[in-house]
């Protein structure tokens, strides 16, 4: 949606953006234009600064001010030589700047990262800022597509519910945020052309490598995690080597200290289909993984 009185500036959309990649839809005026934005909130709103009857920074202001809309990403158009007149940079709500005067190909590739940055930004994990359910499933069903071989590890915490109930939930996100960072270094350091680190969500991650890397992988998860965790916890519960806390059925029982289990499914030969495959054998095997009371990893031999 196009916020604008240049019907250039429409014009050059139109050229930069076939209609079958986008719709292009523009309004002259501002305040005309809130009702129909909220109604029918676009994938990216443009803004012109010169909009007659509103500066078009106080039109974005409004906009973002409603908390649903916070997330809608926002380019401004301006003159170049307007660019240094007076704007504070640091508190204006755009997520692009737009500046006069424009060519279609400069055009057309400012929006697209902008559209990229934005689905990046609202698909990442608000704590740790990896990337999200989207990215993940997206991740594994494009090498499903393509055929190619790849390591999948599904890793998520044990006991983490009980650290939470007796710590509370600060001291639950630096763990969260230190698995994190084991995660991402320990494939970092593994590397391949396929590594891939994911947060599904509360304390599940996802991570994707090479098969031929991925055990080296979980074994360094496993040993950097167990070395670390028992510090998240206070002298009198790291030397007992337990905590008192309540299970789900709201019965007081003793909680060993925190563990990783790993489950990793294998696609070899273009085996799996779906990347919902994957996940439901996932689940087969970190039930099977979560017998061991500590740390762990399983790995799916099976073929077909």
């Amino acid at each position: 949606m196009i916020l604008s009185p240049d019907p250039g500036l429409r014009l050059l959309f139109d050229e930069a953006f076939p209609p079958e990649e986008a719709e292009v839809t523009g309004l002259s005026a501002g305040r005309g234009a809130i009702e129909h934005l909220f109604n029918d909130p676009p994938d990216l709103l443009v803004v012109d600064q010169k909009l007659a009857d509103i500066p078009g920074l106080d039109l974005v202001a409004m906009v973002k001010s409603e908390n649903v809309y916070r997330q809608l990403p926002v380019a401004l158009v301006m003159d170049e030589a307007a660019v240094a007149a007076g704007v504070d940079w640091c508190t204006a709500e755009v997520d692009e700047l737009l500046t006069r005067p424009l060519s279609p190909a400069m055009l057309r590739a400012r929006v697209s990262l902008t559209l990229a940055r934005a689905s990046r930004s609202l698909d990442a994990n608000p704590l740790t800022k990896l990337p999200g359910n989207t990215s993940i499933i997206g991740r594994i069903q494009e090498l499903i597509d393509r055929r190619e071989d790849f390591a999948l590890a599904y890793a998520d915490l044990d006991y983490f519910k009980s650290f939470n109930d007796r710590y509370g939930f600060s001291r639950g996100d630096e763990v969260l945020m230190m698995t994190a960072r084991i995660i991402v270094n320990t494939v970092r350091a593994v590397g391949g052309a396929k590594a891939f680190v994911g947060h599904v969500g509360g304390d599940d991650f996802v991570f994707i490598l090479a098969p031929d890397r991925v055990e080296e992988a979980c074994k360094g998860v496993v040993a950097s995690f167990d070395a670390i965790v028992p510090h998240f916890y206070d002298a009198e519960d790291r030397e007992r080597g337990y905590i008192q806390s309540t299970d789900r059925e709201g019965n007081r029982r003793a909680f060993p200290l925190m563990a990783i289990s790993i489950a990793v499914i294998f696609n070899r030969e273009g085996r799996l289909k779906h990347y919902g495959e994957a996940s439901q054998t996932a689940m087969t095997l970190k039930k099977k993984a979560k017998e061991n009371p500590r740390s762990c990893y399983v790995l799916d031999q099976r073929q077909g």
